[in-house]
């Protein structure tokens, strides 16, 4: 017995009309990767071809290479296609290195951190 149904073909394709175009793939964890889409399957597992992650933290940004890169589909909260045509970044962000934009992502990680912590010392004050 069969589940799949006349209908379901579509679900399946969807992604056929991105193959060999450039994507931005959003994950579960918050993170951005570009690439040419190159295979898929129904599960939305996909594979991108020179594949970068794009760090974006405040005005500065990194796309830091990846290569060829296989996606668990359970992973993928959004694909969607990106013209070449356009402005990828606004003209102020500020492209930086690996090594800084990771210093960058530590230094707001603390500050998050620092602000949950210090809620947590006044939640005494009951301030809602």
């Amino acid at each position: 017995m069969s589940w799949a149904g006349p209908d379901d073909i579509f679900l399946s394709t969807s992604l056929a009309t991105y193959l060999d175009k450039k994507l931005l793939v959003l994950l579960r964890d918050g993170r951005k990767l570009m690439g040419l889409l190159r295979s898929f399957d129904q599960f939305a597992n996909v594979v991108l071809e020179g594949a970068c992650e794009r760090v974006i933290v405040g005005d500065l940004y990194c796309d830091i290479p990846l290569g060829l890169y296989v996606i668990r589909g359970e992973n993928v909260v959004l694909i969607g296609e990106l013209d070449l045509e356009k402005e990828e970044l606004p003209s102020h962000m500020t492209p930086v290195s690996a090594a800084e934009i990771k210093r960058a992502q530590k230094a707001e990680r603390e500050a998050t951190d620092l602000k949950g912590s210090m809620r947590k010392r006044m939640e005494f004050l009951d301030f809602d």
